[in-house]
């Protein structure tokens, strides 16, 4: 058993580990300022398997819609709420909170994000994923 004191560092091979600390993970603020995203394996539009975190920010929701694939979620922190249908109503969500486990399925809409406090989701999949907005249909 290693342990590490003071000065002692343990370098990793990263052929065998890698990881970021919360600090090193690069956030990026969706174009309507609603969320910010953070990518850290893969990449969601690409085929493979990719792990993104999304961190809502408080008072702000997508609004209904779908995704070609399953997409797999854990709420790492605050609460999240989710609802479903093609009816947007932030009343007629589910508090989902840190440490559950949710999946949305592949082609069945839904709604989700925040209200008084931050929500950092995690998913995962498999890309591509293409995400359909059903106000779309209305054009």
């Amino acid at each position: 058993m290693v342990l590490a004191y003071g000065a002692t560092a343990v370098e990793l091979d990263p052929r065998s580990v890698e990881f970021k600390e919360p600090k090193d993970i690069k956030w990026v603020r969706n174009a309507a300022g609603t969320n910010e995203q953070a990518i850290l394996f893969g990449d969601p539009a690409k085929p493979g398997p990719y792990v993104v975190r999304i961190k809502w920010l408080p008072g702000n929701f997508s609004k209904p819609h779908f995704h070609n694939g399953d997409r797999f979620f854990v709420v790492v922190s605050g609460t999240w709420w989710v609802g479903t249908g093609d009816k947007f109503d932030t009343e007629q969500t589910v508090a989902v909170p840190a440490g559950s486990y949710v999946i949305h399925k592949g082609g069945q809409v839904h709604f989700d994000g925040a209200k008084g406090e931050e929500a950092i989701i995690q998913v995962s999949g498999i890309g591509p994923v293409k995400t359909e907005q059903l106000a779309d249909h209305a054009h």
